[in-house]
């Protein structure tokens, strides 16, 4: 069947597929990338410990790596706008899966640090796309689901993913005594998330690529910058969007840390990371059935309060009570999941999604290189690691600002 979405033609499509066929794919992204991340700062390190002779030098230099890039993937954010124009979403689809597949396959020989280093952000590449791409295929598909529903389906797979990836990928790693060897577990799972994208049978009419000298795309991807936040509802949406990342890496940063500070082994760790996927799991389709009678302002609101309010007490407790508080705000971060890119979805024009998606998708990176540095600064100045509970603190009010007092345009 031939169908126009978002100024994109479906030229045919199997008759079974709907939204949620891409929402599925979330098992796929989220256990590939639970096993690569579970075992890629140890790499890292490895690599910088081998050059620099110093391993808690190298570990410095792995947070700057890792903050670069970042800084990296949120640039071929902003350019995927360039992309879309140039390429359908499906044949770029396939060219990011297989970049994915191919770089974290070689990825996991003894290559060279500099050879490793090109891998490891031409696979960004592709990993960012992909993750650019699948909501906007949800979205195209989420006429008769909505796409709240779409997002707590695809947020479910994620973490159903990301509950087994961390023991597959460690005790892989232990049994071949190569911490690289998840790579090309990672590499597998993407290229089953390739052939299941292939089933679906998409054929979408190809673009014509025309040059454009570097200086127009430039300025281009500017204009669209400076475009995105000009739309009503979109600074809202960034900085709500902003927050919840800024958030989650705080705590993905920190928690290991604390934990070990505070004196327990790294099997206590490994029991608090996966019990903290559970309430994810539990809430995601629930979330993703209220937020239809209550929206999704009122369970950000939720999220973020909680959180802070959590955060508040991570700063003076200890012991087993600090567990349980990493523990109870995966709650918060649970009725924030499914929600929190909705308020891009309710104020973009199905024509604008693909244009803006790039910019706002961002807001996943961006906190990446700001929260940590606020973090170390924290630490510098009280002398505490628990002092980094006051960069949530903060950001966790000014986002519960911007969410009961910004200005919101639902479209």
């Amino acid at each position: 069947m031939e169908r126009v979405l978002a100024k994109d033609k479906y030229i045919s499509i199997n008759s079974d597929v709907t939204g949620y066929s891409f929402a599925n794919l979330g098992l796929f992204t989220g256990f590939a990338s639970g096993v690569y991340n579970a075992v890629y700062s140890l790499v890292i390190l490895g690599i910088f410990t081998g050059i620099l002779g110093d391993e808690k030098l190298a570990s410095s230099v792995v947070g700057i790596y890792v903050a670069l890039y970042s800084v990296f993937c949120m640039i071929i954010g902003v350019f995927s706008k360039e992309l879309l124009r140039w390429f359908s979403k499906v044949r770029l689809m396939y060219i990011a899966f297989l970049l994915v597949v191919i770089c974290y396959a070689m990825m996991s020989f003894s290559v060279k640090p500099t050879t490793f280093v090109a891998l490891d952000y031409a696979s960004g590449v592709g990993s960012t796309i992909v993750g650019i791409l699948i909501p906007l295929f949800m979205a195209d598909f989420s006429k008769d689901i909505g796409m709240a529903k779409l997002n707590a389906r695809y947020y479910f797979w994620v973490n159903i993913g990301c509950l087994v990836a961390p023991l597959f990928a460690l005790n892989m790693a232990e049994w071949f005594g190569n911490y690289r060897i998840p790579f090309l577990a990672s590499a597998m799972i993407y290229a089953g998330g390739l052939l299941f994208f292939k089933r679906f049978g998409i054929v979408q009419q190809d673009k014509e690529i025309k040059y454009v000298s570097p200086r127009r795309t430039v300025k281009s991807l500017w204009v669209n910058t400076l475009a995105f936040f000009r739309r009503p509802g979109m600074p809202r949406a960034y900085a709500i969007n902003f927050g919840y990342y800024a958030l989650s890496a705080m705590r993905v940063l920190y928690v290991p840390i604390v934990v070990i500070e505070q004196g327990f082994s790294a099997n206590v760790l490994g029991w608090v990371l996966t019990i903290g996927i559970l309430p994810y799991i539990i809430f995601d389709l629930f979330i993703g059935n209220l937020v239809r009678r209550v929206g999704p302002k009122l369970l950000m609101i939720i999220g973020m309060a909680s959180f802070v309010g959590f955060a508040i007490l991570a700063t003076f407790l200890q012991g087993y009570a600090l567990l349980a508080i990493f523990v109870l705000w995966q709650i918060s971060g649970a009725f924030m999941e499914p929600v929190h890119d909705l308020f891009f979805f309710d104020n973009a024009q199905k024509s604008e999604q693909s244009r803006f998606y790039g910019v706002f998708k961002t807001t996943s990176y961006l906190p990446k290189v700001i929260a940590p540095i606020l973090g170390a600064a924290c630490i510098a100045i009280f002398g505490a690691t628990s002092a980094v509970w006051f960069v949530p603190i903060a950001v966790g009010v000014l986002a519960l600002c911007v969410l009961v007092f910004g200005k919101q345009n639902i479209s």
